[in-house]
């Protein structure tokens, strides 16, 4: 692979809630969120490997250093940022090589899908009040 045009990049990554700032370094694969370590800072598997998808994608897993802080959302909205912010940095380190499968499997697509708004004289976003004949 071509050599990376610039070396440590910051991006930002969001879903639902959640906004992530990544910083990519070269290092060993230890990928730090909030100065914890991924897999205890995430409780989840599935998180986990959430987080790690596009390193895993392109073969770079034990290349980079991943730095990340992340404020608000959820558990599963954290991990969605951390993922888009990886993908960001990968596809402005390297727009040749990298940009290209980061981009067919999704991964610099904000996903858009948030928490829809309750409306008035209704118990939530879709729920009815129970409808009574009589």
């Amino acid at each position: 692979m071509s050599e990376a045009v610039n070396p440590s990049p910051l991006a930002t990554g969001r879903r639902k809630q959640a906004a992530a700032r990544v910083k990519l370094v070269p290092g060993t694969g230890k990928i730090t969120v909030n100065g914890r370590e991924v897999s205890t800072y995430f409780c989840r598997p599935n998180h986990v490997i959430m987080v790690r998808q596009p390193l895993t994608l392109l073969e770079l897993a034990e290349t980079f250093d991943v730095v990340a802080t992340v404020r608000g959302g959820g558990e599963t909205g954290q991990a969605g940022a951390v993922r888009h912010g990886i993908a960001r940095c990968l596809s402005a380190m390297n727009t040749d090589e990298w940009r290209s499968p980061i981009k067919k499997a999704g991964l610099l697509t904000r996903d858009p899908r948030a928490k829809e708004r309750k409306k008035y004289g209704q118990p939530g976003a879709r729920k009815r009040f129970q409808y009574s004949k009589r």
